[in-house]
């Protein structure tokens, strides 16, 4: 077989045996390409897909503060427990002058028991910037207390939102 050397506009010169070994390196020096700007898209995009958040409506105390969402794809109930992620998204920073890291976002996963009509957190994580992007940093959570979704809350409303799903 023959030995071809075939120079291209702007590349080393390539060394083929065949013409399907020159097609091989061209569709390895293509996928790579493609590969480098597909890092490059996610890097300089504004920030990675997250959940599709649904704004709760229903009015509650600090509602002029922040605002809060919920995932409905992560709505789960099996009769005596229910959970979903919600999102809130506060006005202004959070957290004290001298607090590390200050944050303007949430995310908190919560369960409820649908026959008691309470809560509790199983996670929270705060977020640098609005609508959970930036710098995380994940919240203590005691997985052991429950507290009671009292009417007019927005627990309530949760606790309605999940427990009462057909």
């Amino acid at each position: 077989m023959p030995l071809a050397i075939r120079f291209h506009r702007g590349s080393a010169a390539q060394c083929c045996l065949t013409d399907n070994d020159c097609l091989s390196i061209k569709l390895l020096q293509d996928s790579f390409l493609l590969c480098w700007l597909v890092i490059l898209l996610l890097v300089f995009t504004g920030g990675p897909v997250y959940a599709d958040w649904v704004k709760i409506l229903k009015p509650y105390p600090v509602q002029e503060l922040q605002t809060l969402y919920v995932d409905p794809a992560t709505i789960r109930n099996d009769g005596a427990l229910g959970a979903v992620w919600q999102l809130t998204d506060y006005r202004w920073m959070q957290g004290g002058p001298r607090a590390t890291p200050r944050f303007l976002s949430t995310t908190i996963h919560k369960q409820f028991d649908c026959l008691d009509k309470r809560f509790r957190l199983l996670a929270y994580t705060e977020f640098s910037r609005r609508m959970a992007p930036g710098e995380a940093s994940n919240g203590y959570v005691d997985k052991d207390v429950w507290l009671p979704a009292e009417p007019d809350s927005i627990h309530h409303a949760l606790w309605e939102m999940v427990c009462r799903r057909p």
